[in-house]
């Protein structure tokens, strides 16, 4: 009843609030190019069958010498920059929700072992967890990146070996305020088992936060990605992201060829604004001591 109740006043409140709207709308757009994205444009950037180096750096259709048929103009390959950074989308926003929901499982598991059994197992969980957060996130994916090599699998282990933390801190503190709850204590009085306990108990009462770091984390490992592909220990240049197109931009952006980096550039702007905005409604909302 109370979880009916306060899904009605988000939406009521959601309903009311500009900066949400325009944060869902633009998640919205973003999920449309992610899951439809090859339907929406006629070329393949990434199929050389389909490319032509006699269309390269064409600039977009509104300007002199461009082609209607590319709207926003062409790379150095002769790569449709739309094609390119509808595709460069699905890959920079399904690494970072794939590394969200790895981070979030693992930290979450962490984070309920640590915050329930206490003891050894919490300080040395936690102890592991101030060490990674004595080093900037960038550094040590850039490390990590650095000695695995190129790849999206790799990438993923980096954002999540990164990103685990935070959820784990997270969890620990609101395990730490359940555990000794009466529900939990009557649960144990019924002979019930930690597994169940924790499973059915405590991690549905810990879950809240999880949605405001999972929300805005989904924008950082985007920003990540896209900065360790710019300097080319990211994804490989066979399924390039959108940080590696404005990496392929940025080599000609003072050439005049602007739009080849521009576009890839405000689709991560778009992106990142979006979820934030998102991110920050629920952060509201689902925060009590901000009310």
């Amino acid at each position: 009843m109370a979880t009916g109740l306060l899904s009605s006043q988000i939406a009521y409140n959601w309903r009311r609030n500009t900066s949400a709207i325009l944060g869902s709308a633009i998640i919205l757009a973003c999920a449309i190019v992610v899951v439809f994205g090859p339907a929406l444009v006629a070329q393949n950037p990434y199929d050389v069958m389909q490319l032509d180096l006699m269309d390269s750096y064409l600039p977009p259709a509104w300007m002199d010498g461009g082609n209607p048929k590319y709207w926003l103009g062409t790379d150095g390959q002769g790569r449709d920059v739309l094609a390119a950074v509808v595709y460069g989308t699905r890959i920079s926003a399904l690494i970072g929700l794939a590394a969200t929901l790895m981070s979030c499982v693992i930290g979450t598991f962490l984070g309920l072992m640590a915050g329930y059994f206490g003891g050894w197992i919490d300080a040395v969980i936690m102890r592991v967890a101030d060490i990674q957060l004595s080093f900037p996130s960038m550094l040590i994916a850039l490390f990590l990146m650095s000695a695995f090599g190129n790849g999206i699998d790799k990438i993923l282990i980096s954002l999540t070996a990164v990103g685990w933390v935070v959820y784990a801190r997270t969890v620990r503190g609101s395990t730490l305020g359940e555990r000794n709850r009466e529900y939990v204590q009557a649960a144990r009085v019924a002979g019930l088992r930690t597994g169940p306990i924790i499973r059915r108990h405590i991690l549905p009462n810990v879950l809240t936060p999880l949605i405001v770091v999972a929300t805005v984390q989904v924008g950082t490992f985007i920003l990540i990605e896209a900065s360790l592909s710019f300097l080319g220990v990211g994804v490989p240049v066979t399924q390039p992201s959108l940080g590696l197109l404005i990496k392929n931009g940025f080599d000609v952006l003072f050439s005049g060829l602007w739009w080849t980096s521009l576009f890839p550039g405000l689709m991560i702007m778009a992106m990142v604004f979006g979820i934030n905005l998102v991110g920050d409604f629920l952060r509201d909302e689902l925060n009590p001591r901000l009310k």
